[in-house]
């Protein structure tokens, strides 16, 4: 039976598809798109996150998206405003690297709360 607590969303760089990064059980997980690994040019989405077929898997948020985020006040505010907890660094991902990230990335989350 899936978990009802699994959240996914779609990585995209420089608006392509790449892949999808998920968040299960306290597991997070990405995996490249098969058609964006397919394609002659495309990059791999960090340096430590090479283009590969099998999925990456860890207990922490990958740093690639770790360093997407804002830090001190800025991240304290965004806290307070988006009334998400400091530390939960996924829903801070989700919420802020949707469209105005810097660098060739960005996240928007597949399947929305009910």
């Amino acid at each position: 039976m899936p978990s009802m607590n699994k959240i996914s969303a779609i990585v995209k760089y420089n608006s392509k598809p790449a892949g999808i990064l998920s968040k299960e059980d306290g597991i997070y997980r990405f995996t490249y798109n098969e058609t964006y690994l397919r394609e002659a040019g495309n990059r791999p989405i960090s340096i430590t996150m090479p283009l590969r077929k099998e999925p990456y898997q860890t207990e922490t948020l990958f740093p690639v998206f770790i360093n997407m985020l804002s830090e001190g006040a800025n991240k304290k505010n965004q806290s307070r405003m988006l009334k998400i907890d400091e530390n939960d660094h996924f829903s801070f991902l989700l919420a802020t690297a949707k469209f105005d990230s810097i660098g060739p990335l960005t996240i928007e989350r597949i399947n929305e709360p009910a």
